[in-house]
C-alpha cells in the first residue's frame, strides 16, 4: 500500500519497491518540513541579535556569525519551499519520475549561498586583519556562546530520524543541517578568537578566526555542491546496489548487457536493465529477484533471447 497524494510520505510505505505511482518522497518528508520551519523562525531571531551585538561590540567574529545566520535564513526558506512544492507536486503527471529531486535542487542552491557567505566572511575578516579595531571582548564572548548553544539546539531539531539517516539521504535536510553545523564551528572559533584577544591582547585573533571559519564554510559548500550535482546529473548513487542488481539478475547464467541506476528522491532509486539469456524467463521472474532490495522503487527490464526477440516490463 502506498501513501495517499495528500500526505505522500506519511509512513514507511514510502520506501516500497516498484511503485505504481510517481511519488518518490522521503519517509520523513512531513517531519522534516515542519522542523525546517521551526528552525527558520529561531534563526531569524538569532540573526537580528547577533548582527546587533557584532555592531555594538565591534566584533568581526560576531558579524561573521550574523552573516552566516543570514545565509541560514535563506537556506531554510529555500528548503521549506522545496519540501512544500515537492509535496504539492508529488503526484503531478508532468514530472516523469516525480518531484523527489526538488530537495536536491534546493540543496544545490543552498550550497551556492553557503559559498557566497564564505566569501563575505573572508573579505570582511581580511579587512579587519589589516586594520584591527577595538572589540568589547566580554560582551562579545557571551553573545558568541549564546549563538553556539542556539546552533546546537537547531542542529538537534533537524537531526535526521532513525534508520533513514543514511538511507539514500534527504539532501535538502542535510544542506540546512550542514549550514547549522558550520555555524556551530564558526561560533566556536569566534569564542576562541575573542578569548585570545581579551587574555593576550591579540587584536588579530578575532578576524583570524573569521578567516578560519570562512575556509571551513567554503569546504562545506564545495562538499554539498558535489553531492547535489551528483544526484541532479544522475551519477550512479550506489555502486554496491548496482552490483547487487547485476549479481541477482545473472544468478542463472543470464548476461547483463546494460544497467543504469539513478536516484529519484530520498531513499528511492530507479534502474533500467537489459538482459540476455538463452532461455529467457518471464519478466516477472527477474523482477521477483529484485523485489526485496531496499530503496529500489522503480524498475524497467528488457529481456533478449538469442533470436533477438525481446519483451519489456
Amino acid at each position: 500500500m502506498t501513501a495517499p497524494p495528500t500526505d505522500p510520505a506519511r509512513s514507511e510505505d514510502a520506501l516500497d519497491a516498484f511503485r505504481e505511482n510517481r511519488i518518490y518522497l522521503g519517509a520523513d518528508h512531513s517531519r522534516n518540513e515542519r522542523r525546517t520551519l521551526i528552525v527558520a523562525g529561531i534563526t531569524i531571531v538569532a540573526l537580528a541579535v547577533q548582527l546587533a551585538g557584532g555592531l555594538a561590540f565591534n566584533s568581526m567574529a560576531l558579524i561573521a556569525g550574523g552573516l552566516h545566520n543570514a545565509a541560514h535564513v535563506a537556506a531554510l526558506g529555500v528548503a521549506a519551499l522545496a519540501y512544500r512544492l515537492a509535496r504539492r507536486w508529488a503526484a503531478d503527471p508532468r514530472f516523469t519520475f516525480g518531484a523527489g529531486k526538488l530537495g536536491y535542487l534546493a540543496g544545490f542552491a543552498n550550497a551556492v549561498v553557503l559559498a557566497f557567505t564564505a566569501l563575505l566572511i573572508a573579505a570582511e575578516s581580511l579587512e579587519r586583519l589589516i586594520s584591527p579595531e577595538e572589540v568589547a571582548y566580554t560582551e562579545a564572548i557571551w553573545l558568541a556562546a549564546a549563538g553556539l548553544v542556539l546552533s546546537v539546539v537547531c542542529m538537534l531539531i533537524l537531526k535526521p530520524a532513525g534508520r533513514h539517516r543514511h538511507e539514500g539521504g534527504d539532501l535538502n535536510l542535510s544542506a540546512v543541517h550542514l549550514h547549522l553545523s558550520a555555524d556551530a564551528i564558526v561560533s566556536g572559533l569566534a569564542i576562541a578568537g575573542l578569548v585570545a584577544g581579551r587574555a593576550l591582547g591579540w587584536n588579530w585573533a578575532d578576524p583570524l578566526m573569521g578567516l578560519a571559519g570562512a575556509a571551513l564554510v567554503g569546504h562545506f559548500a564545495l562538499s554539498l555542491v558535489r553531492r547535489a550535482a551528483g544526484v541532479l546529473l544522475d551519477v550512479n548513487p550506489s555502486p554496491a546496489l548496482a552490483e547487487e542488481i547485476r549479481l541477482r539478475l545473472a544468478a542463472e547464467g543470464e548476461r547483463v548487457i546494460d544497467l543504469h541506476l539513478w536516484q529519484l528522491g530520498p531513499g528511492h532509486h530507479a534502474a533500467v536493465v537489459v538482459l540476455a539469456a538463452e532461455r529467457p524467463a518471464p519478466v516477472e521472474a527477474y523482477r521477483a529477484r529484485l523485489a526485496e532490495l531496499p530503496g529500489l522503487s522503480h524498475l524497467t527490464i528488457e529481456v533478449r533471447g538469442t533470436d533477438a526477440v525481446h519483451s519489456c516490463a
